[in-house]
């Protein structure tokens, strides 16, 4: 037994050493080596300062095989949720700037020094804007078995009728699901309780569960529940409807021409890329994006993607900062 498998070993030893010489044995063990130690080295990490279930989450990960093909490098998606986004920007800015550590954001990126009284870092100073990728459509959505309205009159005649009997959910304090809630409240005159969350997916849990009755989501975080029936849309902050779900009315058409809320999404990284990089980066994200593949997903949630210069993200993440602190005000949001 034991001569027939030294035979067997041997044989195989034999095998490989002609499969070797056929193929240039070194060379192409020597290239499987690099290409090993490429791919097991470097890994692209995405740091999303958003829960798992949200809006950006969907968004980044549709597109995660796209940006990997992309990029050249294998990408994995962090989710960092907390203080509205902070803590997971905070772990992007104080990542190396090597183009291997980036993030996809939306607009709470530029609501924080409204809304907080300290910031640990420069929103705009303290990144790299690499690009605007695209928008995605906010919906306000209640819990069927808690709330009866189906139209924006309706739900805004239930909360003037009991001022005090509802509540709704946000990701966190000081997010943009949280400023479109208030400035729906303001819109329509009436009010209701907040209630913030650590992330979109929690809330919307409870929201189906009947802790809370109402929210404002981003369209592609509440797709599967809207079909199933376990919530229910009362209308889109959009000025025209959605293509992915057309059956939706705006706000605009029933009767609140001021509200629309345009949620984007954009590319950065840390602080100090080079120029190289950043140019690199902003061709892989926009190869990714515009992917048939990815332009589908897109689509089908509900996304628009118009992937801005390089140049202009710059200007856009400034004239932003500005614009919400205005719209924070309006909304009557204290800073923390």
């Amino acid at each position: 037994m034991k001569t027939e498998v030294t035979r067997t070993l041997a044989n195989r030893r034999v095998t490989l050493q002609r499969l070797m010489a056929l193929t240039g044995g070194a060379a192409l063990l020597a290239a499987l080596g690099r290409a090993r130690a490429q791919v097991g080295e470097k890994t692209v990490r995405f740091i999303l300062p958003n829960a798992t279930g949200s809006g950006i989450d969907a968004i980044t990960r549709a597109a995660q095989p796209a940006l990997a093909k992309a990029l050249g490098y294998p990408v994995i998606v962090d989710n960092q949720p907390g203080a509205g986004g902070i803590v997971g920007v905070q772990q992007l800015v104080r990542a190396a700037p090597d183009g291997f550590t980036l993030s996809i954001v939306s607009n709470n990126h530029v609501i924080y020094p409204s809304v907080y009284k300290s910031v640990p870092f420069d929103p705009i100073n303290d990144i790299t804007p690499i690009a605007v990728i695209g928008t995605t459509p906010v919906v306000l959505v209640v819990n069927p078995n808690k709330v009866t309205a189906r139209t924006s009159p309706e739900f805004i005649a239930l909360l003037k009728a009991k001022s005090d009997a509802y509540n709704y959910g946000s990701g966190g304090n000081g997010t943009i699901l949280h400023l479109a809630s208030e400035l729906f409240l303001d819109e329509a005159k009436v009010q209701a309780k907040h209630i913030p969350y650590k992330g979109v997916g929690p809330m919307v849990t409870d929201l189906i569960g009947g802790q809370i009755d109402f929210a404002t989501v981003a369209l592609p975080s509440v797709q599967g529940q809207l079909k199933a029936g376990t919530l229910r849309a009362i209308g889109v902050a959009t000025a025209e409807r959605v293509p992915a779900a057309p059956e939706i009315p705006t706000f605009v058409e029933q009767g609140l021409p001021g509200y629309v809320i345009e949620a984007w999404f954009g590319f950065i990284g840390p602080k100090g890329l080079s120029a190289g990089d950043v140019k690199r980066l902003h061709a892989a994200v926009a190869t990714a994006f515009n992917a048939p593949d990815v332009r589908e997903a897109m689509s089908r949630q509900g996304n628009v993607i118009n992937v801005s210069t390089v140049e202009y993200a710059g200007q856009f993440f400034r004239s932003e900062l500005a614009r919400y602190a205005k719209l924070v005000k309006k909304a009557g949001i204290e800073p923390q």
